[in-house]
């Protein structure tokens, strides 16, 4: 390149560089940044996407405060936006607010902004050379990544536990696998840049750097995209698929989980419309539902027949549990394989039941419908009767103690309960030997298990 030529580059990035620093000053100075979007769109428009962060690291470097050009990177993500248009925008487009799906894409935009400023920050902070700015910056990143740590547990998590179930019932179950798969490794990704800023200081400061560089690069790729791959693929395939009723069903369950970023209203199709949970529904496919999928969905079933989940989760005799069904065999069985010893007292005071296994102190048959003040020695009838009392009128919510007894560590914890009124049904009495658990250490998961 000739050195005339380099010069007028090196002189129109310096004059956007400008016009930047000056919209940003304005920011700083208490300006609405929506208000200034359109002489942003304006600048931003004649600066190519690979000139920005290297002018918003030069930005940095001259005093610019991170937080005022993280407004900046917000409007930037959303200028963009508005420029390719994309199909999330129309998707989203006819969701009323609240809808399941529509907090899903707006929680992607959230998303979208956070691993750009990511990438951007990981940058800035390895040409970073003032030590104020670092830390600064380091502190920007640290809040950055903090959040994106939530993603797992709220946006993904609701997908997982929530949508998942849907589509596996209707024999799609690889698209979920895939999915979990990528959440996981991206989990995995934001967990270790965690790490690597809490080691920090034990690590030569190029070495960190060029490490949170890279590691922070890939994150953010990963992010943006599973953005593309549920904006264009698992989402339409969501709206193609789901019934007012199932969205019905994921909403009254959200709120359990969370989200990320987003504070979505109430939203009910209305009180017409059952809520429909993964069992309930009939999950053969139509021909229409199966035309309106995705084209990358529909190429991938191509001569690989679906294979619908049609068990029945209630049968005959089945008890309805509020949360499943069990047979009584089968909650006979699970509470004899529970680690507890478990007994409850009714709301007149007596023994009602006591689980068969786990015996830490001894029960046998003759104890039903005995008096639960009987079955303590005299000198601590007194104290029992105070806890029932405070569990009645409700002062208490647990009683819980804990002695040694030979080799056994025994912690006791007993709880009242109430029916949905509130009525008071009884107290439940936990018993346990914690001996064994107080010598756990470390981490032992899932995939260390071995046959």
């Amino acid at each position: 390149m000739k050195v005339m030529e380099m010069t007028e580059l090196l002189n129109n990035r310096e004059y956007k560089k400008e016009q930047l620093k000056g919209l940003l000053l304005r920011i700083h100075e208490g300006e609405d940044v929506s208000e200034l979007k359109e002489e942003f769109r304006q600048v931003l428009s004649g600066i190519s996407p690979l000139e920005i962060p290297i002018i918003e690291q030069e930005l940095v470097r001259e005093g610019i405060s991170a937080k005022d050009i993280a407004k900046m990177c917000d409007l930037h993500v959303e200028l963009f936006r508005e420029a390719v248009k994309g199909t999330d925008e129309l998707e989203e487009k006819d969701l009323p607010d609240g809808h399941p799906l529509k907090t899903l894409y707006l929680e992607n935009k959230e998303i979208m902004k956070d691993a750009e400023m990511l990438n951007l920050y990981a940058r800035t902070l390895a040409t970073t050379k003032d030590e104020r700015m670092r830390k600064e910056i380091l502190g920007v990143l640290e809040e950055i990544v903090n959040d994106l740590r939530k993603i797992g547990f709220t946006h993904y998590n609701r997908e997982e536990m929530l949508t998942f179930p849907y589509i596996e019932r209707r024999g799609l179950t690889a698209i979920a696998t895939v999915l979990w798969t990528k959440h996981d490794e991206i989990r995995f990704m934001v967990k270790h840049l965690t790490w690597l800023l809490e080691k920090k200081d034990g690590m030569p400061w190029k070495e960190f750097v060029e490490r949170f560089k890279a590691k922070a690069g890939e994150a953010s790729f990963a992010l943006s995209d599973m953005v593309f791959r549920e904006n264009n693929i698992y989402y339409p395939t969501l709206k193609a698929l789901l019934t007012e009723g199932e969205w019905k069903a994921v909403r009254m369950q959200e709120d359990e989980i969370g989200f990320y970023k987003v504070s979505p209203p109430a939203w009910d199709p209305g009180e017409d419309v059952k809520p429909l949970h993964p069992w309930e529904i009939n999950p053969e496919l139509s021909v229409e539902q199966l035309l309106g999928l995705p084209k990358e969905v529909q190429q991938a079933l191509k001569g690989q027949p679906l294979e619908f989940d049609k068990s029945q989760l209630k049968r005959e005799g089945d008890i309805d549990l509020g949360t499943g069904y069990l047979s009584v065999k089968e909650l006979k069985a699970i509470f004899e394989a529970l680690p507890v010893d478990v007994t409850f007292i009714d709301k007149d005071d007596r023994v009602r039941f006591f689980s068969p296994g786990e015996r830490i102190f001894d029960r046998t048959m003759s104890v039903l419908g005995r008096p639960v003040q009987l079955c303590h020695p005299p000198k601590s009838v007194h104290i029992v009767n105070k806890i029932l009392k405070a569990f009645k009128e409700g002062r208490k919510k647990e009683a819980a103690f804990w002695l040694r007894l030979g080799p056994k560590y025994v912690y006791i914890r007993y709880l009242p309960v109430f029916d949905g009124d509130g009525n008071y049904l009884g107290t439940l009495e936990i018993t346990m030997d914690i001996e064994p658990y107080k010598r756990i250490e470390s981490e032992k998961r899932l995939l260390d298990w071995r046959d």
